[in-house]
């Protein structure tokens, strides 16, 4: 009998986490599980986390197991109590089951959303991630047209499906 491993929700720090591993992780997962033709450099946000995303009501979060990081989820301020929710992605071996490790990142997020004020958080998603979706949907985020979307938000090439959620 295996025992699961202790996974640990905690703000990423660039003096304690390991900038190539959170990076790797997610370009992994854009790029072979999913085809997504996407390099680091299309994605600056990765490059100067602490800049970018722990601004105002952001803040970017890594899901931890024995060291490993296994998740991301960041929240953008884009001014006017909302948020974006960005970079949510798990390992593949860490997704469903009893681990919940997408469900406590989103729950982090939302509490952190939260205490500050924030009242809506929109997403763009990529269309390839019908799971992620899901999710969402299963987690109060209702689908918006790219029209409704706040001035602030930041549309990257491969969002092509919409969420909001009030908070």
């Amino acid at each position: 009998m295996t025992t699961e491993p202790t996974i640990t929700i905690e703000p990423y720090f660039a003096e304690g986490e390991r900038p190539e591993a959170v990076s790797a992780m997610i370009l992994h997962i854009q790029q072979n599980e999913y085809g997504i033709p996407i390099t680091l450099e299309q994605q600056p946000d990765l490059m100067d986390i602490e800049t970018f995303y722990r601004q105002g009501s952001g803040n970017f979060w890594t899901a931890i197991a024995e060291g490993e990081v296994v998740g991301t989820i960041a929240l953008l301020d884009i001014g006017q109590g909302r948020s974006a929710l960005r970079k949510m992605f798990v390992k593949k071996e860490f997704r469903g089951g009893g681990l919940s490790v997408s469900r406590r990142l989103l729950d982090t997020a939302f509490a952190w959303a939260k205490e500050r004020g924030v009242s809506e958080i929109w997403l763009g998603t990529t269309p390839a991630f019908k799971a992620a979706h899901r999710f969402y949907e299963k987690n109060g985020f209702a689908e918006v047209s790219k029209a409704e979307l706040p001035s602030g938000f930041p549309v990257m090439e491969v969002d092509k499906k919409f969420y909001r959620k009030t908070v």
